[in-house]
């Protein structure tokens, strides 16, 4: 009897022990040594990213034009004039299917695969050079930045980008972590780059991901975490349990309308 309990304690000490090293994070990293940040990386600008593009100057009159919602003269096609009572509304701006931004006064301005940073300092160049402004500062930040987070963790949905350093870390933390059964060596991103559309693999467990160019989120990515063989399995089961009781259900209630209808005939 002793030996059986001391076999059946090991088991359960192994299997726990097993259980603990699947669900655990950078499982390889090594303590106390640096590992380098991309300090520089920022999401990069695509076509229909929508963007809040805000003018400032010591001169607000000077600024007011910049900030309004554009539109265009149908003879010329030039921005035409503004209303200065819309000038401290908040304007969404899309860009096009090419990768252009269209602003008032100044017109269209390229900005596909720029940081908001590089966008800020070329909208600030032309209004400078363009006599409009001596002193422009630029704010540029995303208005609907969003990836979709879905498979195996507690909260599957939606979430805001909040910053241009958001990791797989970050989003699988606001989707409140991967449950017990998500596979954490193979989650999918799937990203479109220069108009197709890309899957890359993360494994969790090594430290190696911070080099993965799929470390960092950007925009309109989709993050799938796959459930393990024993998900798998218990969801099949589930789903053959209810498809067979789905058709005793149907095959017991033709039965009944059967004997009903016999019964009255008599």
């Amino acid at each position: 009897m002793r030996q059986i309990l001391i076999a059946i304690t090991a088991f359960v000490l192994c299997a726990s022990c097993a259980a603990h090293k699947r669900v655990n994070y950078l499982q390889d990293i090594s303590l106390d040594q640096p590992e380098k940040i991309a300090e520089q990386y920022q999401i990069r600008i695509k076509p229909l990213d929508k963007l809040i593009i805000i003018v400032n100057s010591k001169d607000p009159e000077l600024a007011a034009p910049f900030n309004t919602s554009t539109s265009l003269n149908s003879l010329t096609g030039v921005p035409t004039g503004y209303s200065s009572t819309n000038t401290n509304m908040l304007q969404e701006r899309t860009v096009d299917e090419d990768g252009y931004l269209l602003m008032p006064i100044i017109g269209k301005i390229e900005c596909a695969g720029k940081t908001r940073t590089e966008l800020e300092r070329d909208i600030e160049r032309i209004i400078y050079e363009g006599g409009y402004i001596s002193d422009p500062t630029v704010n540029v930040s995303f208005a609907d930045l969003k990836i979709a987070v879905l498979g195996e963790v507690k909260n599957p949905g939606y979430y805001n980008v909040v910053n241009d350093r958001m990791t797989i870390f970050d989003a699988v933390a606001m989707a409140g972590d991967l449950t017990v059964y998500g596979i954490r060596d193979n989650v999918k991103v799937i990203r479109e780059v220069d108009g197709k559309r890309v899957t890359g693999s993360l494994d969790l467990t090594k430290q190696d991901i911070f080099n993965s160019p799929y470390f960092y989120i950007q925009q309109n990515d989709i993050i799938y975490v796959t459930p393990n063989k024993y998900k798998a399995q218990t969801a099949e089961i589930n789903q053959n349990r209810t498809f067979y009781l789905s058709v005793a259900s149907t095959l017991v209630s033709i039965a009944t309308l059967v004997i009903s209808i016999i019964s009255i005939s008599r």
